[in-house]
């Protein structure tokens, strides 16, 4: 059992309270020098997992848990303005049946910050709570598409093999739930892990998304925890409960699977590789940062903090076919690998609010109409739709951490607020 008076992530919420009256600053978090207790979140007492505070922690995780920096480089590529002043009033109907605008779904949907892009131009940009255009907000399982695409980068050189099994690059994980796995059934999320990421725990014990946070530092080793210590010795503690290559099953530690295996193949930190990949020759406007565990190891599962314009760039830079700026940042072999997306089949068990003919493949999200999605927890996300030119970044901070609590607003709104622009 667990005797603590920690909150720790995954444990029950009121959610009672609205986007109006959880906002940061009506609320006073964390103002005032110092700021008074009851104004406090902190990572010591696990204050920062418990809603509304993490309204503001998501917006200032650097304060709050160990990272490590991905600085930029160079001039700043252009986000070029075509604002429109039509687009709030844009109406939509949720999967519930409730009809709104786009404005109010925002609020419905706990957002923090949006941008949306048409053919390149920003048409819209809305910032609320303590979100600023500099704020390195969390972008929680979003970091699993870049970790996607640095893999699917490493097959398309040749230097990895998709049907090799992952225990064959890292040896460490020969004899762990995932040493006999390929390197696609990873990518695709179709292992037979024996892990559940379930965020809303029971009450006999630690989740094994608890287990995992402590392990990589997100929350204090409690004394009752007698698990691995950092985000690769977890990995390898796993074991395996059924065969790999069935359906899709949505588990973070595949992730730091790739992880390793990226690391180890290129020898290089996943924050060097996003840093020399992505930040510094796409001109970022500002730096990232990535959450370390207490080995200065980075959390590829969930750990990227970024600006909302420079996460709308990367998706604008993959709906281009992986260029940017006059630059080939991704080779076009592999964007096509991943809008290709994944096995329907294999996904249609899970019933997706809004994406029920989907697929998962590459680490990204994939709708039938072709739209990819780099999505994580509590709403935050990069949406692409090359078809119609259109790519949505959104930073939210939702009460529930599944986007199940959130995507039967999103994706209608994102279907209508398509709709409006074409």
């Amino acid at each position: 059992m667990v005797t603590t008076s920690l909150h720790l992530p995954g444990q029950p919420h009121d959610h009672s309270a609205d986007a109006a009256s959880s906002d940061p600053v009506a609320m006073g978090w964390m103002a005032g020098s110092p700021p008074p207790a009851a104004a406090q979140v902190r990572w010591d007492d696990g204050s920062m997992w418990r809603f509304p505070q993490w309204r503001w922690g998501f917006s200032n995780m650097r304060d709050l848990v160990p990272t490590t920096s991905i600085p930029r480089a160079g001039p700043v590529s252009e986000l070029p303005l075509a604002l429109r002043d039509d687009l709030d009033a844009v109406m939509l109907t949720t999967l519930a049946g409730q009809t709104m605008t786009w404005q109010e779904s925002l609020a419905a949907t706990y957002t923090d910050a949006i941008l949306v892009l048409h053919h390149g131009r920003v048409v819209y940009e809305r910032w609320f709570g303590v979100t600023r255009p500099d704020t390195q907000h969390i972008l929680f399982s979003v970091t699993k598409s870049f970790v996607g695409l640095l893999t699917e980068m490493l097959i398309a050189a040749g230097q990895v093999q998709d049907d090799a099994k992952a225990g064959d690059y890292v040896p460490e994980l020969q004899g762990s739930g995932l040493g006999n796995a390929s390197i696609r059934q990873i990518l695709d999320m179709r292992t037979g892990l024996a892990f559940s990421e379930d965020y809303v725990a029971g009450q006999s014990g630690l989740s094994d998304v608890q287990r995992m946070s402590i392990a990589g530092a997100w929350m204090p080793r409690l004394a009752d925890y007698d698990g691995p210590d950092g985000h690769f010795a977890f990995v390898a503690s796993l074991g395996q409960n059924v065969a790999h290559g069935g359906d899709f099953v949505y588990r973070t530690p595949n992730t730091q699977a790739l992880q390793w295996l990226v690391e180890r193949v290129t020898g290089h930190s996943l924050a060097t590789l996003i840093r020399d990949h992505f930040w510094q020759p796409m001109g970022m406007e500002q730096d990232a940062a990535i959450a370390v565990d207490r080995m200065g190891t980075a959390f590829g599962g969930g750990g990227l903090m970024a600006g909302l314009r420079d996460i709308a760039r990367v998706g604008e830079m993959m709906r281009q076919g992986g260029r940017w700026n006059g630059r080939q940042i991704v080779p076009e072999a592999v964007v096509a690998r991943v809008f290709r997306g994944g096995d329907p089949a294999a996904f249609a068990h899970i019933a997706y609010p809004g994406n029920p003919d989907g697929s998962y493949a590459s680490q990204w999200w994939h709708r039938a109409g072709g739209q990819a999605m780099a999505l994580g927890v509590h709403g935050q996300g990069i949406y692409v739709d090359r078809q119609a030119g259109v790519v949505i970044a959104r930073l939210g901070s939702h009460p529930v951490a599944s986007n199940r609590g959130n995507m039967g607003v999103t994706i209608p709104a994102y279907d209508a607020l398509v709709a409006a622009l074409a």
